[in-house]
């Protein structure tokens, strides 16, 4: 007689009951992984400077029948930072989206270009992250961590020298991050997109030569669309990916396979 098997159980996507926090939330990528979050069941709370813009990206969420707040902050100023964290969280997934670039030849670029890309990109990542952490391991809680890298951490490219150097920081503070907070059950890791069509990136993909030399480096011949990073961001905040700490999950359409 055939020995019955017992068959393993793919651990759940969904994220009922946990509390998120995405910062960058009021347009583009930040906005396409809230509603993501919220859909499969987190209470998602939205951050970015625009009070209005943000608002109405949370009535949207809420509009659909899920649960969803906002928070005008900017993230560059750690005391508000710290405030709003400690009085909205814990958080139990952070979307660590806030970002920025001003693309140039680095002898054209200031001290002010610097700062401006260098505080968005780093510095606040930091200190978001440092106040949600601090908030999970004081309630004795798990969490997932995901850091917006950029295929641009992994890789270099013309004119973006500073926000290269950017999110290759991320990419090694995330990796520091999954040893240091390993034995707290919290999770660190990456997103790690290619160029995809938000308002960040319009300017530059105007230019038809320089979208056809996007696209010709893109082994899918395509442009990234937001809800290519949606199903990603789910997987990393969910159990489905329990053992995944310290890694970039490459959303880039073969780009750096090359």
């Amino acid at each position: 007689m055939t020995q019955a098997v017992k068959l393993p159980q793919t651990p759940s996507f969904r994220l009922d009951g946990r509390r998120a926090l995405v910062t960058g939330a009021s347009r583009g990528l930040g906005l396409a992984m809230a509603a993501a979050l919220a859909e499969f069941g987190a209470d998602v709370v939205l951050a970015a400077r625009s009070a209005d813009r943000v608002e109405a990206v949370a009535e949207a969420i809420r509009a659909r029948g899920q649960r969803a707040e906002a928070i005008a902050l900017d993230v560059t100023d750690t005391a508000r930072v710290n405030e709003e964290i400690t009085a909205h969280g814990p958080f139990q997934i952070l979307v660590n989206n806030a970002g920025m670039n001003r693309p140039a030849d680095l002898v054209d670029l200031t001290e002010e270009d610097y700062d401006a890309i260098a505080d968005t990109n780093v510095r606040s990542a930091v200190f978001v992250a440092r106040a949600v952490i601090k908030g999970l391991i004081d309630a004795g809680l798990p969490g997932s961590i995901i850091n917006i890298s950029s295929q641009m951490g992994l890789v270099g490219g013309p004119k973006r020298t500073i926000y290269c150097a950017t999110k290759h920081a991320i990419e090694g503070m995330t990796k520091a991050l999954s040893w240091e907070l390993g034995d707290h059950g919290i999770r660190v890791n990456t997103i790690c997109p290619t160029f995809i069509e938000t308002d960040l990136t319009a300017k530059s993909l105007e230019d038809a030569s320089f979208r056809k030399l996007v696209t010709d480096k893109i082994a899918l011949g395509r442009i990234g669309q937001v809800e290519d990073v949606m199903g990603a961001v789910v997987y990393l905040a969910s159990d489905a990916s329990s053992l995944v700490t310290g890694s970039a999950l490459v959303v880039d359409g073969g780009w750096t396979a090359a």
